[in-house]
């Protein structure tokens, strides 16, 4: 079936239920970024395949409320499916709610499926639709019985982690969280969210692709603690070792019926990351405290074990991404190499490396105007064949056993122009500022944020994505609470949390620019003005110099780059070959 025409039987199954307007989000029960095949109902549905945006429907229109990442990608993928692109201008809003709120009138009915949208996002969609005398109904799944052969939901097997891997045991863990629960007053939490029940009972599975995570629910009480998972995912001696820690096991769509008689005085739940579904399932006699779950922050803070064994996984992706990058040099004039085919190459490298799992996203490999397109992912259609002209911006990161990495670098393959030289100057301008920054105890992103875009705000330049995200310890590449970005979000950076810096800059139709390194926080002293903070990079892989336009750079920021550079060489040259020590020994010469 053509997408024109799903949309044309998702509207006549609106007209059958006397349904005015259609609410497909981006997302899962567990409210993932990257989705089960099952619930890339965006994709089936569209043609749309990025990870973040909103369908809204109704009977003379069709829109996919995405932003500026996508806008490209978008008007590409919706050609001819009856889906037009509505441009977000507020990053994650619910604006297709106020446009829905618009074009109905009083009396209208608006439906979603409570099991893909956020406790928040439905609470946003109640809000401005029902006071315009809009019905809203969150139980109403159309795609059901119109996605014929849908994909079942995945049965990889499931295993544990030992704690010399992750510095924390399951019991420490569920202890922690049961404190938190404690000073909410609270006697039961629900955990949906997948990267949050993985952290918990130090778990891991395969169930979403470049996230070594597994399906399921974790419900705690003040004495029990039941992970909700399809049972034929976990081995006797893994149930037996979880049973060790206090864990009980049940089936997976036991977790409804289990909520729904819930006896408890009160529950903590994520309204971010819980399904309304679920939420509307909690009897009224129970009080519901909604608050960010206590194991998003706890995550947040890497111990002292997991920071060692990430410091140990980013030598061994800096080797991997050092063979690569002097293999591209080499090859790119000799051989037909194309974008898709230099990722794989790049993965073939990381799997050569120790303890490698799985990619951590898709590698986005962008050459010349596709490297503008910030989450761009090359297809067969799209796919360009290098050559040694232009540049080459290439994000990719790596799932090990002992850490998640995330990276983006560029180069050029020839003939530099002077404006794509001033570009990249001030991008790496940019990721050197975030990255030099002291700040006292008690900054936000957005103040991280500001100092990274300064660089470029002087020449008038910006970017249209955040500058960081958090990084999960083998787990999400996307992680939070904390996050670098212009939202004025309240959540302060703290030590042992692993961010981000990825300043860019996109000329649609010639280049794009991004240079991003992941960082630690940590203490930097105190004084009689109080504690200070600074970043420790992790991130070990050169910075090309030959795209620079050292005018533009002052004496600090050589010298930062130099000594990187050095770093760099001194942490990876003990692992290669002789010919590739000298190759990286000229990459990483100071300039």
């Amino acid at each position: 079936m053509k997408h024109i025409e799903k949309l044309a039987a998702i509207r006549e199954a609106m007209k059958i239920q006397g349904i005015d307007g259609y609410i497909i989000p981006s997302s899962d029960p567990h409210i993932s970024e990257y989705l089960p095949e099952r619930y890339k109902c965006i994709a089936w549905a569209s043609g749309f395949t990025g990870s973040a945006g909103t369908l809204a429907i109704t009977q003379d229109f069709a829109g996919l409320w995405t932003d500026s990442r996508y806008f490209v990608q978008a008007v590409e993928q919706l050609e001819g499916t009856g889906f037009e692109l509505v441009k977000l201008k507020v990053q994650a809003a619910a604006e297709y709610a106020d446009w829905l709120g618009e074009k109905l009138n009083a009396g209208a009915k608006v439906a979603f499926d409570g099991n893909l949208a956020s406790l928040l996002v439905a609470q946003s969609v109640k809000g401005v639709l029902e006071p315009l005398d809009i019905q809203v109904d969150g139980h109403v799944d159309l795609l059901a019985d119109l996605w014929a052969g849908r994909p079942e939901l995945p049965k990889a097997p499931a295993y544990l982690l030992p704690e010399s891997t992750t510095g924390q045991s399951t019991v420490a863990k569920i202890e922690a969280v049961r404190a938190e629960m404690k000073k909410n007053r609270t006697d039961a939490h629900l955990i949906s969210s997948l990267d949050d029940l993985a952290w918990l009972l130090n778990i891991r599975g395969q169930d979403v692709p470049c996230n070594p995570v597994v399906l399921g629910f974790v419900l705690i009480t003040a004495d029990t603690a039941t992970l909700y998972i399809e049972p034929s995912k976990l081995s006797a001696e893994t149930v037996a070792e979880l049973g060790s820690y206090g864990v009980e096991i049940a089936a997976y769509d036991n977790i409804y019926q289990t909520i729904e008689t819930l006896q408890a005085k009160a529950i903590l739940i994520d309204p971010k990351r819980t399904c309304f579904a679920m939420f509307d399932s909690v009897p009224e006699s129970v009080k519901i405290v909604e608050k960010i779950n206590p194991s998003t922050t706890l995550k947040a803070i890497k111990n002292k074990v997991e920071v060692e064994n990430n410091r140990h996984t980013f030598v061994k992706d800096g080797v991997a991404l050092t063979k690569f990058f002097k293999w591209l040099e080499e090859n790119v004039a000799s051989e037909e190499l194309s974008e898709l085919s230099i990722a794989d190459k790049l993965r073939g490298f990381r799997e050569s490396q120790e303890g490698f799992v799985d990619v951590s996203f898709t590698t986005i490999a962008g050459y010349l105007d596709h490297g503008a397109l910030p989450h761009y992912s090359a297809n067969e259609k799209s796919n360009y064949t290098l050559r040694p002209k232009g540049l080459l911006l290439v994000d990719s990161g790596g799932q090990y056993k002992t850490g998640t990495t995330d990276i983006t670098r560029v180069v050029s393959l020839g003939g530099l122009t002077q404006e794509e030289k001033e570009d990249y100057t001030l991008v790496l301008k940019g990721t050197i500022e975030g990255s030099q920054a002291i700040f006292p105890v008690g900054t936000r992103g957005y103040q991280i944020d500001a100092i990274t875009r300064r660089p470029l705000w002087e020449t008038l330049r910006n970017y249209g994505h955040g500058t960081g995200h958090g990084v999960g310890f083998f787990l999400n590449v996307h992680e939070g609470p904390q996050t670098f970005n212009a939202a004025a979000i309240d959540v302060a950076v703290e030590p042992g949390m692993i961010t981000s810096i990825e300043p860019g800059l996109y000329r649609v139709g010639k280049h794009g620019i991004r240079i991003e390194n992941l960082v630690l926080t940590r203490k930097a002293g105190s004084s009689e003005f109080g504690d200070f903070l600074d970043f420790e990079t992790l991130t070990i892989c050169y910075i090309a110099t030959d795209l620079i336009e050292k005018s533009l750079l002052e004496k600090r920021h050589l010298s930062w780059l130099n000594n990187y550079n050095q770093w760099v060489f001194d942490q990876l040259s003990t692992h290669l070959s002789s010919e590739e020590k000298n190759w990286l020994a000229e990459k990483c010469k100071a300039i």
